[in-house]
Protein backbone atom coordinates (compact mmCIF):
# COMPACT_ATOMS: atom_id res chain seq x y z
CA UNK A 1 0.00 0.00 0.00
CA UNK A 2 1.12 3.96 -0.82
CA UNK A 3 2.23 5.64 2.46
CA UNK A 4 0.29 8.68 1.38
CA UNK A 5 -2.99 7.14 0.78
CA UNK A 6 -3.17 5.45 3.98
CA UNK A 7 -5.15 8.17 6.00
CA UNK A 8 -6.41 9.56 2.80
CA UNK A 9 -10.09 9.62 4.02
CA UNK A 10 -9.12 11.23 7.17
CA UNK A 11 -6.69 14.17 6.06
CA UNK A 12 -9.18 15.31 3.34
CA UNK A 13 -11.93 15.07 5.33
CA UNK A 14 -13.30 18.52 5.33
CA UNK A 15 -13.08 18.24 1.49
CA UNK A 16 -15.45 15.77 1.52
CA UNK A 17 -18.05 17.39 3.70
CA UNK A 18 -17.88 20.09 1.50
CA UNK A 19 -19.15 17.65 -1.16
CA UNK A 20 -21.64 16.62 0.59
CA UNK A 21 -22.65 19.58 1.31
CA UNK A 22 -22.92 20.95 -2.12
CA UNK A 23 -24.94 17.59 -2.75
CA UNK A 24 -27.43 18.34 -0.60
CA UNK A 25 -28.20 21.34 -1.86
CA UNK A 26 -28.24 20.28 -5.76
CA UNK A 27 -31.04 17.50 -4.30
CA UNK A 28 -33.12 20.81 -3.24
CA UNK A 29 -32.07 23.00 -5.96
CA UNK A 30 -32.38 20.81 -8.86
CA UNK A 31 -36.20 19.28 -8.60
CA UNK A 32 -37.42 23.17 -7.46
CA UNK A 33 -35.52 24.13 -10.69
CA UNK A 34 -36.93 21.41 -12.66
CA UNK A 35 -40.52 22.37 -11.88
CA UNK A 36 -40.37 26.23 -12.69
CA UNK A 37 -38.24 25.99 -15.84
CA UNK A 38 -41.03 23.23 -16.61
CA UNK A 39 -44.54 25.30 -15.65
CA UNK A 40 -42.76 27.95 -17.57
CA UNK A 41 -41.89 26.06 -21.02
CA UNK A 42 -45.09 24.33 -21.04
CA UNK A 43 -47.21 27.57 -20.32
CA UNK A 44 -45.67 29.54 -23.11
CA UNK A 45 -46.09 26.21 -25.49
CA UNK A 46 -49.96 25.56 -24.14
CA UNK A 47 -50.28 29.75 -25.02
CA UNK A 48 -48.94 29.50 -28.41
CA UNK A 49 -51.41 26.66 -29.19
CA UNK A 50 -48.88 25.01 -31.40
CA UNK A 51 -48.80 21.25 -30.92
CA UNK A 52 -44.98 21.48 -32.12
CA UNK A 53 -44.12 23.49 -29.16
CA UNK A 54 -46.03 21.66 -26.42
CA UNK A 55 -44.37 18.50 -27.46
CA UNK A 56 -40.68 20.43 -28.03
CA UNK A 57 -41.51 21.84 -24.26
CA UNK A 58 -42.94 18.02 -22.58
CA UNK A 59 -39.91 17.18 -24.17
CA UNK A 60 -37.57 19.18 -22.37
CA UNK A 61 -39.12 18.76 -19.52
CA UNK A 62 -38.35 14.79 -19.88
CA UNK A 63 -34.88 15.68 -19.88
CA UNK A 64 -35.09 17.75 -17.26
CA UNK A 65 -36.80 15.55 -14.96
CA UNK A 66 -34.29 12.82 -16.02
CA UNK A 67 -31.26 15.06 -15.31
CA UNK A 68 -33.27 15.49 -11.98
CA UNK A 69 -33.63 11.90 -10.92
CA UNK A 70 -29.60 11.36 -12.33
CA UNK A 71 -28.56 14.22 -9.01
CA UNK A 72 -30.32 11.71 -6.66
CA UNK A 73 -28.35 8.10 -7.76
CA UNK A 74 -24.89 10.40 -7.32
CA UNK A 75 -24.39 9.57 -3.88
CA UNK A 76 -25.58 5.82 -4.24
CA UNK A 77 -23.03 5.54 -7.55
CA UNK A 78 -20.18 7.39 -5.02
CA UNK A 79 -21.21 5.07 -1.99
CA UNK A 80 -20.94 2.01 -4.37
CA UNK A 81 -17.80 3.17 -5.45
CA UNK A 82 -15.81 3.87 -2.22
CA UNK A 83 -16.98 0.50 -0.91
CA UNK A 84 -15.33 -1.17 -3.32
CA UNK A 85 -12.27 0.53 -2.97
CA UNK A 86 -12.89 0.13 0.69
CA UNK A 87 -12.39 -4.29 0.30
CA UNK A 88 -8.91 -3.25 -0.80
CA UNK A 89 -8.35 -1.39 2.17
CA UNK A 90 -7.43 -2.85 5.57
CA UNK A 91 -7.57 0.64 7.28
CA UNK A 92 -11.29 0.74 6.72
CA UNK A 93 -10.83 4.52 5.94
CA UNK A 94 -12.63 4.99 2.31
CA UNK A 95 -16.09 4.31 4.97
CA UNK A 96 -14.65 7.72 6.41
CA UNK A 97 -15.42 9.59 2.45
CA UNK A 98 -18.61 7.56 1.66
CA UNK A 99 -20.04 8.87 5.52
CA UNK A 100 -18.60 12.02 4.72
CA UNK A 101 -20.19 12.68 1.11
CA UNK A 102 -23.56 10.59 1.54
CA UNK A 103 -24.22 12.97 4.86
CA UNK A 104 -22.26 15.86 4.65
CA UNK A 105 -21.21 15.69 7.70
CA UNK A 106 -18.49 13.22 9.57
Amino acid sequence: MLLGAINFCTQTKSVWILVGKILAVFKIVIPILVIIFGMIDLGKAVVASKDDEIKKAAKSLMMRCIAGVVIFFIPTIVGFAFSLADGFNEDGDFTVCQTCITKGAC
